[in-house]
């Protein structure tokens, strides 16, 4: 075939954006045919190109000479990932550095910011901001709204729980309402017609990921959900009643109730416990050991008063560094 001819191709892009494309000249090279279709088709990220191989029962094959194409191919896009290099020197850094301690200390805690004044959407899969930018393009154009498949908003809806849960796990209403406000905001397409707010559907839907969320992290042994999912005693150890007694966690509560940091179980930390305690009993205890130790049973100590709910003296007695000055202000900043 002549490079100078026109070429007709089927470009699968998603499984639901197949599209008929028409090159003016037949592209000699992959690395040509992949420029003329980030042109024609304005994509503005990094792909491969998979082909449908007529020897092979049209099964797909990766494109790798495009004399290997039939007169008119069907060719798949395959978005590639860019990995951002690491030096030697940020992995494996042995200094014992102010900022590797702040780090340790906050290895057990898995929320450290509150509730944003304006939420920011999140990015999503590639595929998914593909579809997202080319029906903004077409409702700004246009004015047409994006018909959501069930698939991309499973999508949509999962990835904004995960990026909620960073936050709390127990969003109110007024929390989902700014999310679904900021979700329509990014992608107008997104919108839905006849809504007062334009987004009263989102913000139901958002409602129910984030229960299924929440199941899955208890399902995973995420403790702070788990407290909760007591009722009528399926989840209780024992059969045990429901868990009424024992609360949500409340707005300003980020680390309510955290698992146990990666490589400790209870009996590891009961021991990190008694360490505390035998430093403490020293006429100067060592503040940079007692500061790492008592971040270090941060859960432990969080998992004994949200479930047993302890007197004082015991606490002071078990616990003694959680009532020297230095502790008030560190449990300020968890």
């Amino acid at each position: 075939m002549t490079a100078n001819q026109k070429m007709t191709l089927r470009l699968i892009l998603t499984e639901a954006d197949i599209r008929k494309v028409i090159l003016n000249t037949r592209p000699s090279t992959v690395e040509d045919l992949i420029s003329k279709l980030k042109e024609s088709l304005g994509l503005h990220y990094n792909f491969s190109l998979q082909y449908q191989d007529p020897d092979f029962n049209n099964e797909l094959c990766n494109l790798t000479d495009t004399e290997e194409l039939p007169e008119k191919p069907t060719v798949k896009v395959i978005p590639v990932l860019e990995l951002v290099p690491v030096s030697s020197d940020e992995v494996f850094s042995d200094t014992t550095s102010t900022a590797e301690t702040e780090i340790l200390s906050h290895s057990p805690q898995e929320r450290l910011k509150k509730w944003p004044e304006f939420f920011d959407i999140p990015t999503f899969s590639v595929d998914v901001e593909y579809r997202l930018r080319q029906a903004n393009l077409l409702f700004m154009s246009e004015g047409i709204y994006l018909k959501v498949t069930k698939e991309l908003k499973h999508e949509i809806l999962e990835r904004l729980a995960e990026s909620m849960y960073c936050y709390t796990a127990y969003p109110t209403a007024p929390q989902f309402e700014s999310v679904a406000a900021a979700l329509i905001s990014k992608h107008p397409c997104l919108q839905e017609r006849g809504s007062t707010t334009r987004c009263c559907g989102w913000k139901n839907s958002l409602k129910h990921e984030m229960a299924n969320y929440r199941t899955k992290r208890r399902q995973s042994g995420c403790l702070d959900v788990a407290v909760n999912a007591g009722k009528r005693g399926r989840h209780s150890a024992g059969g045990q009643p429901a868990n009424k007694r024992i609360k949500k966690a409340k707005k300003g509560e980020i680390n309510y109730l955290p698992n146990f940091p990666d490589g400790f179980d209870q009996a590891a930390l009961e021991g990190a416990c008694k360490d505390l305690v035998h430093e403490m009993q020293k006429r100067t205890p060592n503040g940079l050991l007692v500061k790492q130790k008592m971040d270090q049973t941060f859960a432990l100590r969080r998992k004994e008063v949200v479930e047993s709910e302890p007197a004082i003296s015991t606490m002071v007695k078990r616990w003694p560094a959680l009532f020297t000055e230095d502790q008030v202000c560190s449990r300020k900043r968890r």
